[in-house]
């Protein structure tokens, strides 16, 4: 079960719009070289096949980063409804480091950006940023589908 192929940073790259790639919502989140990050990085996933000596634990990992997505989104967008600043952290955080993990460097950008606006206190701009984190997020565990935890199955 080991990675084969992979998606480059060029491969719907874009936060333009584009048949299989969401858009982001305006503002901060939306700069250049945040677009020019792949939606997932498949070589971090062969990394952590490596480390971990065994791909079917990689593999585990990212099914279960996906049927997790949802939850994480909720509890993150709850959070901000409620003005919370400190589940709000805890849950970007924990999506941060769960997408940078499964290779998703693009929504894990985003997370540390939306990171950034909780910490200074800026919990409506953080709001406003919850579209892109749903269209990425969502993106991501698709692409994780399609390219990885089908593909080895």
């Amino acid at each position: 079960m080991s990675i084969s192929g992979s998606l480059s940073g060029e491969e719907g790259a874009g936060f333009g719009p584009a048949p299989s790639q969401p858009t982001a919502a305006p503002g901060p989140a939306s700069n250049r070289d945040d677009a020019e990050l792949p939606l997932v990085d498949l070589a971090v996933l062969q990394d952590l096949e490596e480390q971990l000596a065994h791909p079917a634990v990689a593999q585990k990992f990212a099914r279960d980063y996906a049927t997790l997505w949802s939850q994480r989104h909720q509890k993150l967008a709850a959070a901000l409804d409620r003005q919370d600043a400190a589940a709000a952290l805890d849950a970007v955080i924990s999506m941060k480091i769960a997408s940078a993990m499964v290779g998703g460097l693009r929504l894990s950008r985003l997370a540390e950006q939306l990171e950034e606006f909780i910490r200074r206190g800026d919990l409506e701009l953080g709001h406003a940023l919850i579209a892109a984190v749903e269209l990425h997020g969502s993106a991501t565990v698709k692409e994780l589908q399609d390219n990885y935890i089908l593909a080895d199955e």
